[in-house]
């Protein structure tokens, strides 16, 4: 569960290392907004530690999709599946792509079933 303030690893090569989430784009859940997010879902974060020569400085604000939590993800089988740390995948704001041409570390399936089929396909291993 990723709320705001939450810092992220992130699992691209944009030169970003860490993110601090500024709000979760949260959906509709009865009568209330959701304001925990999980595998699959959107952050808004603000970039807190970069390499020198980045695209993205420390203090831009980015989109990222929420990749792997540390708090397990029930799926429907009855099976859960959970990772070391929470990351996070940086992508464009209108186009929803992923602004990294590289993803490290394994992904989680409920990402590809969210449509996020690129992210998926650069990914060394879906979970």
């Amino acid at each position: 569960m990723i709320q705001k303030l939450s810092r992220l690893k992130v699992a691209d090569n944009t030169g970003a290392k860490e993110l601090m989430v500024i709000n979760v784009l949260s959906r509709w859940k009865g009568n209330y907004y959701q304001r925990f997010g999980s595998v699959g879902e959107i952050v808004v974060g603000s970039v807190k530690k970069s390499s020198p020569f980045s695209e993205f400085e420390e203090g831009s604000v980015v989109y990222g999709v929420i990749v792997r939590t540390k708090k397990e993800v029930r799926r429907k089988d009855g099976s859960y599946i959970r990772f070391d740390d929470n990351a996070v995948v940086i992508i464009g704001k209108e186009s929803q792509e992923p602004k990294g041409t590289r993803v490290f570390g394994p992904i989680a399936r409920e990402v590809k079933d969210k449509g996020y089929d690129k992210i998926a396909s650069l990914a060394p291993e879906v979970l």
